[in-house]
């Protein structure tokens, strides 16, 4: 019997515990367990309520989460066009060479081109330092083009296209 493949989808309310225990492996990964608030209801207030504060695209294979990508939009910004800005990326360690990590930084691509975002970004919260095999996934971290101190982008091959057309903005490889 062949395993069950590996899909990306949004987060649902039966993700919640799962969502809540990646999240938690992050922050001992990164070394701020003890500075780790996050409740479940913090999770269904705030990213299943009316008004969501952000979104989760969670890996699963074989009917288990084993990996997130948490997100939230910029509406605008100087060309009033959004910015998709990845807050945490993360795939279990039993799961990191199953391709969760290239598979949910490809969904959180084509969510960007979904709502018209030219451009995404991690934001502050990777460190030009760290080294890509930090990463929990090698064709992630191969997506990804580390940029000036703190920040990160990445862009889909569409948006790279256009960018390529502008003097300086060749492809981010």
């Amino acid at each position: 019997m062949n395993p069950s493949p590996l899909t990306v989808r949004p987060f649902e309310r039966h993700d919640v515990t799962d969502v809540l225990g990646l999240m938690r492996g992050l922050a001992i990964f990164e070394g701020y367990i003890d500075k780790f608030f996050v409740t479940e209801a913090d999770l269904i207030e705030h990213g299943l309520g009316d008004n969501p504060r952000f979104g989760v695209l969670v890996a699963d294979l074989g009917g288990r989460a084993v990996g997130i990508a948490v997100h939230y939009v910029i509406p605008w910004t100087y060309d009033l066009k959004p910015t998709l800005v990845l807050k945490e990326l993360f795939v279990d360690e039993t799961a990191r060479s199953s391709g969760a990590g290239a598979a949910l930084i490809a969904a959180l691509k084509r969510h960007a081109a979904r709502i018209g975002a030219p451009r995404a970004s991690t934001g502050p919260c990777l460190r030009p330092t760290t080294p890509p095999s930090a990463f929990t996934d090698a064709k992630a971290a191969a997506t990804m083009r580390f940029g000036n101190p703190g920040r990160c982008r990445w862009r889909s091959p569409r948006m790279a296209a256009k960018a390529s057309d502008q003097p300086g903005h060749g492809p981010q490889r």
